[in-house]
């Protein structure tokens, strides 16, 4: 069960900011906090390596193939950068939804994996979302961190001890098994993360499913079924997804064509880009550019 000081801590925030609903991010902390007065509709977005948690209020998260719903002392550990949707299920003017974001630092696991004994009992699901309940302690290293990113000095030498604290302890909680999978060398999910970072920094090219799968040292076969499995998608999907959403960013933070935009992340058909737009999105390109107006 989530602490009533973190809850507070976040609130406090988030008021401090002005921000009643919706999103900021922290700059201090690093963290991204959000708050919500009512349910929301399905929402598309990419979900980088992560801790979330649910201090107020559900969510539903997932791919197209595999839903997760996430409560208030829960959380959700993403191991992987993925396309997803999602929509908060339980909100009210009385009680918000209130949720924090902890980006994760791969690197920083990496070198900590070493010293810890592999995870027993573990899930096979080899989805990379997993959700568990909050360990008190966890909720205890977070307030800390928030305390000391208040203060410049308390941020700079103390908030890396207590981030390496809460690293830690991702990797011998109850969300160790997720984590664990992508760390090891030559696992499954480290292989299929080589494979989605191939894409992500190719966007706009080709894919070819047996080239991907031959850097990663899998058969054709293996690799496209632990893909699905890992991310919840088809590699040809996962890049789709990618392309679309960093289409949506383009439209709003730039004055490019919707034309240029298209060609940008890959299409060679602008009429082909705003169609698969509109089905993903519910709203063409330009009627999207019309909602979010440049500053």
């Amino acid at each position: 069960m989530t602490r009533p000081g973190l809850v507070n801590h976040v609130t406090a925030l988030l008021d401090q900011a002005e921000v009643r609903e919706g999103a900021m991010h922290d700059n201090s902390s690093g963290t991204h906090l959000l708050r919500h007065h009512a349910t929301t509709g399905l929402s598309a977005t990419v979900y980088r390596p992560l801790l979330c948690l649910i201090l107020q209020g559900a969510k539903q998260v997932g791919s197209n193939t595999k839903t997760i719903t996430v409560r208030a002392g829960q959380s959700l550990i993403v191991s992987h950068t993925l396309p997803v949707v999602s929509r908060i299920t339980e909100a009210s003017p009385e009680c918000p939804y209130i949720a924090l974001v902890f980006p994760l630092d791969l690197d920083l696991l990496r070198s900590l994996a070493p010293a810890v004994l592999p995870a027993s009992g573990a899930s096979s699901d080899p989805f990379s979302i997993c959700q568990c309940d909050t360990a008190p302690s966890l909720d205890e290293a977070l307030l800390r961190y928030f305390f000391q990113c208040e203060a410049e000095e308390t941020r700079q030498l103390l908030a890396p001890i207590t981030s390496r604290e809460i690293h830690a302890r991702l990797l011998i909680g109850p969300q160790a098994p997720v984590l664990q999978r992508l760390l090891w060398h030559e696992s499954t999910a480290s292989r299929i993360f080589l494979a989605t970072r191939d894409i992500q920094s190719n966007l706009s090219g080709a894919i070819v499913v047996s080239d991907l799968a031959r850097r990663v040292g899998m058969s054709n076969s293996a690799f496209f079924e632990q893909f699905k499995a890992v991310t919840g998608t088809s590699p040809l999907q996962y890049q789709k997804d990618l392309r679309l959403l960093k289409a949506r960013d383009d439209l709003r933070t730039s004055r490019a064509k919707v034309s240029e935009i298209a060609f940008g992340v890959g299409y060679e058909s602008s009429a082909q880009f705003s169609r698969e737009y509109s089905r993903k999105f519910g709203r063409s390109p330009r009627q999207d550019r019309e909602l979010e107006p440049l500053g």
